[in-house]
Parts: C-alpha cells; structure tokens; sequence
C-alpha cells in the first residue's frame, strides 16, 4: 500500500505548465507542521506535490501561495541526472486528490466539481486516518 495524506499550506503560488505532448501539470511544495516543537521551535517538512491534468488546473485556479489545501496521493521516487551529471533521486506525492481546508477569502466557484470549503477534503466516507 502507498497512500499518503497531508494538509498544509502552499509554500509558492501554482503554476500551470504543460508537457511536451499538452498534458497540464502543476508541482509546488506544501509546508506541512509537526505537532511537536525541536528546542522551542516548530518543525515543519516541506513535501513536493506533484498535480497532473484536471487536478492541475484546478490547483493553479483556486489557491494561492499560503492556502491551507489538503492532499491525497502516493509517494514516488523520481530519478535524474543534474546539471554536474550526478545521478539523484527525489521523492514527491502524486496527487490523486485535492481539497480545500479552512476558510476561502475569494469568492466560491460555480463548477459542479469544486468543493465546498467547510467540507472534508476527503469526503465523509473517505477520512484520511
């Protein structure tokens, strides 16, 4: 099984780019807080998400650097050659779903498939724990 959730807020404002062949993407990282503090201070992982197609656009029209967002999804490795022609590897959640969490301050959509911000990211049936 890899499934993982996490809510937190946007660390850059999303930006829609295309593939080569036209496919929409949008990859941001999500700052994600601990519930515990490292001498006094918070501990916060910054997890790269990666949104494909609709879910990208989606990402890019609704939410902005700093929103809280909720994210479900599986953790992949990636790996490439960078620009020392190093072999690395990176890790980043694919999303296969993608919610509000908090309140909105810009005016809702009218699209059917956009989610109400005062319900479950994940729907009630669909609890991320």
């Amino acid at each position: 099984m890899n499934n993982i959730c996490i809510i937190g807020n946007l660390c850059s404002q999303p930006e829609l780019k295309s593939t080569q062949s036209g496919v929409m993407v949008c990859a941001v990282s999500v700052a994600v807080p601990r519930d515990y503090k490292v001498n006094g201070e918070k501990v916060t992982d910054f997890m790269p998400c990666v949104f494909w197609r609709q879910k990208a656009d989606f990402v890019s029209r609704y939410f902005n650097k700093g929103d809280k967002i909720a994210v479900e999804g599986s953790l992949e490795s990636r790996k490439y050659t960078d620009k020392e022609g190093k072999n690395r590897i990176t890790w980043e959640i694919i999303a296969n779903k993608v919610g509000f969490c908090g309140k909105r301050e810009r005016q809702e959509s009218a699209e059917p498939n956009v989610q109400s911000p005062n319900e479950s990211p994940f729907g009630d049936d669909e609890l991320p724990f």
